[in-house]
């Protein structure tokens, strides 16, 4: 898979502050990159530089492998944390004016904005002021004229914040069907479930450096321990507890079961696998609860910025 956006070497300053460090990162055609990292890590001015709010002091910025230039800013759609409606304005006439400025004729935007507003199912707002919607509601109105100009590159800032957990899912659930229609999304969060859920790819940025990028999938393979989460079923827990920790690293699990099962959580050797476990469980009692313990992107997230 070829790479839409590529940051190369890029590295931005504001006085004696280092707000980016020779940051690289690839992102994919066609996937949902999560861009992570803790208050003050260089997020937003990474973001604002994809952009052409700032430029970098050094490094490149390519869009589908040109220099980003002025043409691009069409190419671009950018939800930002800070939302930016003029609030005296009417949702339908505030709408119209941004489209056009991204390049739509008022009557191809008037036409998408129809298409938008009846799927989000806000049709009867037209007429209403941004200052008499709410601001999960002044938020649908910033998503719809984000996505409106079908752009390559979309880049969401703290979609979710100010929905509650409906209409939350119903963002979600657009920002999917728009990576399936081809769209390239950049994905700035503090929710961790939310990158679980959405993100193909990610990529960690602490103190304006880069720690961690690549696929998903690959980094939780990088980070997991070994360990299992069990529950078994057994008429001396105390014996088997015993026994299980001559043969591997034992821990007390807490999860939540229907019986009371002895629970641990079991780190294999490199000598034995999940098998050589499962058969030893099953001979000494009924296996009610056997799972493989995958470190979560909050996990990945904490353990990383920590040791940095």
């Amino acid at each position: 898979m070829s790479n839409l956006l590529e940051v190369k070497e890029v590295s931005k300053k504001f006085g004696d502050f280092t707000a980016l460090n020779n940051i690289s990162i690839s992102v994919p055609k066609g996937s949902i990159f999560g861009l992570l990292g803790p208050n003050g890590a260089g997020k937003t001015t990474l973001i604002r530089i994809v952009n052409q709010i700032t430029m970098p002091d050094s490094g490149a910025v390519l869009l589908d492998g040109e220099l980003l230039n002025d043409a691009h800013i069409r190419d671009i759609g950018y939800l930002p944390e800070e939302r930016g409606l003029y609030k005296s304005m009417k949702v339908g006439e505030q709408a119209l004016y941004l489209a056009q400025l991204k390049g739509l004729s008022k009557t191809e935007a008037r036409a998408r904005l129809k298409y938008w507003f009846e799927r989000l199912e806000i049709g009867d707002w037209w007429n209403k002021k941004i200052q008499e919607l709410s601001k999960g509601m002044a938020q649908k109105i910033q998503f719809i004229v984000t996505v409106l100009h079908q752009p390559k590159l979309l880049i969401f800032d703290e979609p979710f914040s100010g929905f509650d957990p409906i209409n939350a899912n119903l963002i979600k659930d657009e920002i999917l069907r728009l990576r399936d229609n081809g769209a390239t999304i950049v994905f700035s969060t503090h929710r961790m479930e939310s990158v679980e859920e959405l993100c193909d790819d990610i990529a960690l940025i602490n103190k304006s450096n880069k720690l961690i990028e690549g696929k998903l999938i690959d980094i939780k393979r990088q980070y997991k321990i070994n360990t299992f989460e069990v529950g078994i079923k057994t008429r001396d827990s105390g014996i088997l507890k015993h026994e299980l920790s001559e043969k591997f690293e034992v821990n007390p699990a807490n999860f939540k079961t229907l019986d009371n099962e002895l629970k641990l959580n079991i780190k294999l050797s490199g000598s034995h696998t999940p098998n050589d476990l499962l058969n030893y469980l099953t001979s000494k009692g009924e296996v009610s609860h056997f799972v493989e313990l995958i470190p979560s992107v909050n996990d990945i997230f904490i353990q990383t910025v920590k040791n940095n």
